[in-house]
């Protein structure tokens, strides 16, 4: 998976190519064609897919166009197979242009384009992989970066510092990679983004079994990466990080590691990455009597796979992200499912959301080269920026507090309206789960119907009311209300803003970074802060996005951000940088204008993107280009080199 995959020849008759493209996804396969090809009247003015947000699956086109598209793709492939599966030369910069220009409905400016190609991975298939070595700029420097965490964020630094020729050594408590992937092993745990955008750009695969994959699949995929570039030679697992502290005058960390014996020993690094990621730590609901209850109990994220659910009676606290998974394979097993609903969710319906990919599409992705990368192409351009306005606070707004601008309303509207038909029948229902505060005030939930169809089984009850305590035999409302219940699954989410917690790291001068932070965690670009020399974040705060993308572009973006600031070291002759001050608390005053301007800085609803003080320390409120354009390289004046 280092390199995106060889396409196989096409030796198939015309009938296989027709069945083939009666699973084409259409918008996507013109380009392929015009690319594989070399013919640009392929991309016909009349064929120019609709590239909005809003819409359908098959970018819009009418039945009349779906047919000329077909038609037009079995002659190309059919001219392909008969020339002997041979492509035509890599295309010119003018022809990506118009390449582009087709599948983005000529949305794409000259500033989206470098960005865009990168995505693309064309012409090159790892554009964003370094482009120095440090054996060429610092030959015999000693240096080593200490990586926390081998789960997405630390497989991607591992890979980038390898090829740079920088020394390093992955910690991670777990005795394996995957990170979310590993520990979260709940029935039903997937990804909520394509995965075909949901993947690292150099390493992109064109064979998922799903559109959206599960635990599993991602599991075999991230391990697939860090063994294919020979990272588990650099990893100790079953290695815990309990503190790093800056030593001012050798400008190194020393990073004090627990193993799974109790021994505790110290690594001396030049750098530390840190790749923990947000969504790691169990959160547990404030509730008095946890502790009483008799049956056993268990949070989602730490799963209890040795309890058997089948035919018993269970309660389940919390209808978040994962338990909107969780709840409908454990509705399946039980006798009687209790589910205690504090806020209800806005669920976007996508009828793709357990899909298997067709096999017709399977086989064109497997036969046609860069199909599958124009495919990721047309998700990340129609699932990213362009969603941002409908989630924008429009300050002339007086449409009412449900949401914060037309375009939210309009989105309001189709998710209100899509769960309004599928409990048609279900009025008691449908006035617990339709939401009362704007879309994208908290996350929204991908569904594709099989959470309202759950919640009509004879089996399962939705209670709305307070829990006013956990009983020895089950959990009591506010109203004096007690259902009884054999096993309670917590689905309450993680403590995200609890940013690198329990770790204790002090910088330069003893400086703490959870005092200095005062539970209010920042972070200039979410990957430095002023005080704590040569030590960067990934997926650090106000890096996690709503409605634009996936969290592995972001990921990408800080990596790049990374190798640039330690180029500066090695070229420099420089020991460490630290972050300015004025530079962060301008960076942080922008952040937190930006948020409140989107509908998650303005909403009332509770959230995880808030942390105890009501800030937003979750979320880019910007778009994808901005944060790229700002990682590309570190801006020297913006440290202090050591």
């Amino acid at each position: 998976m280092a390199s995106l995959p060889t396409s196989q020849p096409i030796t198939d008759d015309d009938e296989a190519l027709q069945r083939a493209l009666a699973d084409a996804h259409l918008p996507s396969i013109l380009p392929a064609l015009a690319q594989l090809t070399g013919d640009l009247s392929l991309l016909r003015p009349n064929l120019v897919p609709n590239a909005s947000p809003f819409a359908r699956d098959q970018g819009g086109y009418t039945e009349g166009q779906m047919d000329e598209v077909r038609a037009l793709a079995l002659d190309a492939l059919r001219a392909y197979r008969d020339g002997g599966s041979q492509p035509a030369p890599p295309p010119s910069d003018h022809a990506l242009r118009a390449l582009i220009a087709f599948i983005t409905a000529n949305q794409a400016n000259d500033q989206y384009v470098p960005l865009l190609l990168e995505e693309l991975a064309l012409p090159a298939t790892d554009a964003r992989a370094p482009q120095w070595h440090k054996g060429q700029i610092a030959p015999g420097r000693p240096f080593l970066a200490a990586i926390i965490g081998a789960g997405m964020s630390g497989i991607l630094a591992g890979i980038r510092l390898k090829q740079a020729g920088v020394p390093f050594v992955i910690v991670e408590k777990n005795p394996d990679f995957g990170g979310t992937w590993f520990e979260n092993t709940y029935p039903g745990a997937r990804v909520d983004n394509p995965n075909h955008g949901y993947s690292y750009s150099f390493a992109q695969k064109s064979d998922w079994p799903f559109h959206f994959s599960t635990q599993d699949v991602l599991l075999d995929y991230f391990r697939g990466c860090a063994e294919e570039h020979g990272l588990r030679n650099f990893v100790r697992f079953g290695t815990e990080v309990v503190s790093m502290a800056f030593n001012d005058e050798q400008a190194t960390w020393a990073v004090r590691v627990r193993m799974a014996d109790g021994h505790e020993e110290t690594i001396e690094a030049n750098a530390v990455i840190s790749a923990v990621g947000q969504l790691n730590r169990p959160k547990m609901p404030d509730i008095a009597g946890q502790s009483a209850f008799e049956g056993p109990s268990f949070h989602s994220a730490r799963w209890d796979h040795g309890i058997d659910l089948r035919g018993k009676r269970v309660a389940v606290i919390g209808t978040g992200a994962s338990a909107s998974q969780f709840i409908p394979h454990v509705a399946e097993q039980v006798a009687q499912l209790s589910i205690f609903q504090r806020t209800p969710n806005w669920y976007g319906n996508n009828p793709n959301y357990h899909a298997a990919v067709a096999a017709g599409l399977q086989w064109l992705f497997a036969h046609v080269p860069h199909y599958a990368q124009w495919y990721r192409f047309w998700i990340f351009w129609t699932s990213t920026d362009g969603l941002l306005a409908m989630v924008k606070v429009d300050p002339d707004w007086d449409g009412g507090p449900q949401a914060v601008s037309a375009e939210n309303d309009r989105l309001r509207r189709m998710f209100a309206s899509s769960m309004e038909q599928q409990l048609a029948d279900r009025p008691d229902l449908l006035a617990k789960v339709i939401p009362n505060y704007p879309p994208a005030s908290k996350r929204i939930v991908v569904d594709n119907g099989i959470w309202p169809a759950t919640l009509k089984r004879p089996n399962v009850e939705l209670i709305t009311s307070a829990i006013g305590e956990i009983t020895p035999q089950g959990v009591r409302t506010v109203d004096g209300d007690e259902h009884a219940a054999d096993v309670i699954i917590y689905g309450t989410g993680f403590q995200a803003s609890h940013f690198l917690t329990p770790m204790h790291v002090t910088g330069l001068g003893g400086r703490d970074l959870h005092a200095a932070w005062e539970g209010d965690a920042r972070a200039y670009l979410g990957i430095t802060v002023p005080g704590f020399p040569n030590f960067f974040l990934m997926y650090g705060p106000n890096t996690n996005i709503v409605v634009n993308g996936s969290i592995i572009y972001f990921s990408e973006c800080e990596m790049t951000y990374i190798l640039g600031c330690l180029r500066v070291l090695f070229e420099r002759s420089e020991r460490a940088l630290d972050c300015r001050a004025p530079v962060y608390d301008a960076y942080c005053e922008r952040i937190d204008a930006g948020n409140r301007q989107m509908a998650w800085g303005v909403g009332k609803v509770n959230s995880w993107y808030r942390n105890e003080k009501g800030r937003v320390t979750q979320n880019w409120p910007f778009s994808l280009l901005e944060y790229w354009q700002q990682t590309q390289a570190p801006n020297v004046d913006d440290y202090v080199l050591l």
